[in-house]
């Protein structure tokens, strides 16, 4: 693990920055082909993921601010169809209001009598 944030202690802010940007561009590019079912990259978002955090925390040692482009979230890829239109009518779905049912003590008076 050390090896991996040496190697990114050798370079400059720019340089940096410039790496961020790809690796965003990247895992974007990899969550959007797995949205669509075509490959199975899940080993390659965690890494780039880490890589990522690695390039920040060196960022902030280093006492410098990654550009806006580059410290920007990585966009999530909405799923479309069946499964996206059943989750919007979940949350829009109104919450069903819970009635208080009367206390046991006045329901046991209605039985005896």
């Amino acid at each position: 693990m050390k090896e991996n944030a040496e190697k990114f202690r050798e370079l400059d802010s720019a340089e940096l920055d410039k790496q961020l940007r790809e690796g965003a561009e990247q895992m974007f590019r990899l969550r959007f082909q797995m949205s669509m079912g075509q490959m199975d990259g899940v080993k390659k978002v965690r890494t780039l993921r880490k890589e990522r955090a690695r390039i920040l925390t060196v960022l902030k040692e280093k006492g410098t601010a990654p550009s806006a482009a580059a410290a920007a979230p990585v966009p999530v890829v909405k799923k479309t169809g069946k499964t996206a239109a059943k989750a919007a009518a979940a949350k829009a779905a109104p919450k069903k209001a819970v009635s208080k049912a009367a206390p046991k003590s006045a329901k046991k008076g209605k039985k005896g009598e």
